[in-house]
């Protein structure tokens, strides 16, 4: 199934929403404050902004925003209650993803741990988070719930419904090898 112009548009408006949310925290951390923002007023600020500028209507910057924030806290909560890295949650090499995002994500997770705390539950009293076709996903590995067929993200897409057997419900792959 091809992309659509309105598909790429929500993917390139997740990803400026991405950058925007690494640079608010940058500037904050750059001008030494205090109070470190928390994930999610960067993420609404970065939402407001995309509005102001017209890139998305208010509740396409929200659904962005809630995608963003539930890849982030799918990072942090794999995190805490792993002990495994960044690389094994993502779930391919390195080498695939430019290096900007990472350290996006790598910033986004440290904040988010201290957002997290309500997430550390263990790991077999969780339920995964489900990730379904026509939402927009920035990295990472799906399974599909239907036939076990995996989709591959290696940067922020709309979620199509699964090639082999047109599922719709998806979870992360994270740690699997």
């Amino acid at each position: 199934m091809a992309d659509t112009p309105q598909d790429n548009r929500l993917a390139r408006a997740y990803a400026r929403m991405m950058e925007r949310v690494k640079t608010r925290l940058e500037e904050f951390e750059r001008a030494e404050k205090a109070a470190f923002p928390t994930l999610n007023a960067s993420i609404e600020h970065a939402a407001e902004k995309a509005v102001a500028l017209g890139e998305l209507t208010r509740e396409e910057a929200r659904l962005l925003g809630g995608y963003l924030k539930r890849d982030l806290e799918d990072a942090g909560h794999y995190l805490a209650t792993t002990g495994r890295d960044l690389r094994d949650w993502l779930r391919f090499d390195l080498e695939l993803i430019e290096e900007r995002v990472l350290e996006f994500f790598r910033r986004g997770v440290d904040q988010s741990r201290l957002d997290l705390s309500a997430f550390e539950t263990p790991p077999d009293d969780v339920e995964p988070e489900w990730y379904r076709g026509g939402e927009v996903i920035g990295l990472g590995t799906l399974r599909c719930q239907q036939c076990g067929e995996r989709a591959v993200f290696h940067s922020p897409a709309l979620i199509k419904p699964c090639s082999a057997c047109g599922g719709t419900v998806f979870a992360r792959v994270a740690g699997e090898r």
